[in-house]
């Protein structure tokens, strides 16, 4: 089994972390992982993005063409990679920022009001905690508890005050996610 997931949105909305976080996760479980970023020129509010592929078996490349799950977060990565996601996948976007989004309807769809949820939390920068949080309901590779175990061991030093925050966007995510019924992927782990 592999999986293929692209994370993107502009600089500063914590699109690396998340894939970061994700791989931690899946590695911490035992799989094997690769997390490939790429980042625009500018620190924040340039265009950032990460491909993360999660497997059981060893992996012959990190690069993604088609990857299965697309987790996005504005409006110029949803034009750029919504695209790209496999035919039959899965594609998490960030509602309250991607206004009329072009709909596919070869794939699973998921609209997230991601920022809204953030800023019911009290802080903006939890988006990313709640649109991982929605994708790993939706797909549920790794349980939420392997997410929550990564972020306790893996939040920098200079995070680790915002760990209830992220706890609680990662809740609303789920809530959220489950709420819509979000029908779950049927995933092979052989």
């Amino acid at each position: 089994m592999q999986h293929e997931f692209v994370f993107a949105g502009f600089g500063g909305q914590g699109v690396m972390f998340a894939g970061q976080l994700l791989t931690y996760a899946a590695m911490d479980q035992g799989f094997n992982v690769t997390w490939i970023p790429s980042y625009g020129p500018e620190m924040r509010g340039g265009t950032a993005n990460c491909f993360v592929i999660i497997s059981d078996a060893a992996i012959g490349s990190p690069v993604v063409k088609q990857p299965k799950v697309g987790v996005i977060f504005n409006t110029p990565s949803y034009t750029k990679f919504a695209p790209t996601i496999h035919s039959d996948g899965l594609l998490v976007y960030n509602d309250s920022m991607i206004i009329h989004p072009d709909k596919r309807t070869d794939l699973r769809v998921v609209a997230v009001p991601a920022t809204e949820l953030a800023t019911k939390v009290g802080d903006v920068q939890m988006t990313n905690m709640i649109m991982l949080a929605a994708t790993l309901v939706c797909y549920p590779i790794l349980s939420i508890d392997a997410l929550k175990g990564a972020l306790e061991a893996h939040l920098p030093a200079h995070r680790r005050s915002k760990l209830a925050a992220n706890y609680e966007a990662i809740a609303r995510g789920v809530e959220f996610a489950q709420r819509q019924g979000a029908a779950v992927a049927s995933i092979s782990h052989a």
